[in-house]
């Protein structure tokens, strides 16, 4: 059964250089106007991996421009966790970090897997479809979760 859309998503990885901001692009993309949509890591060690961009750009989603920020740096910058419905981790590391965070919110922290293509392959051909299965596996669970793009 498909759930209402809620009204705000934070998703988040290790880095915030590949699986969260193709979350992030991705739902924007899909159910955009509905919902609020961020993303952030553990870390801010690493720029926005080249391979999400283009394996992202294939279905029309520019990341171009994404920054990545962990998630002392979005405090920092006054963005309050607890103004997020709903957090998703998509790595286990920012699993136990979103927990950490949320332990005194009354917030729901989902746990998506998904595959880290980084460091996979070796010929740039095999490592975009490293990334495109990452990509496609956040497609299915946005779309097992909230149905169809509007």
């Amino acid at each position: 059964m498909l759930k209402k859309l809620p009204q705000s998503v934070l998703f988040c990885c290790d880095h915030n250089a590949v699986r969260s901001p193709m979350a992030e692009g991705i739902m924007k993309k899909f159910y955009g106007h509905e919902t609020y949509v961020q993303s952030v890591g553990v870390y801010n060690d690493l720029e926005i991996d080249g391979f999400s961009i283009a394996v992202c750009a294939e279905m029309g989603v520019e990341l171009q421009r994404h920054r990545s920020r962990s998630f002392d740096e979005m405090e920092q910058f006054g963005d309050d966790l607890s103004s997020f419905d709903l957090i998703v981790a998509l790595s286990p590391a920012s699993q136990r970090r979103a927990l950490e965070l949320t332990c005194v919110f009354h917030l729901e922290v989902e746990y998506w897997p998904t595959m880290d293509p980084t460091g996979l392959d070796e010929t740039r051909e095999a490592k975009l479809d490293a990334y495109r299965q990452s990509r496609d596996q956040i497609i299915q669970q946005l779309k097992g979760k909230w149905g169809e793009p509007h």
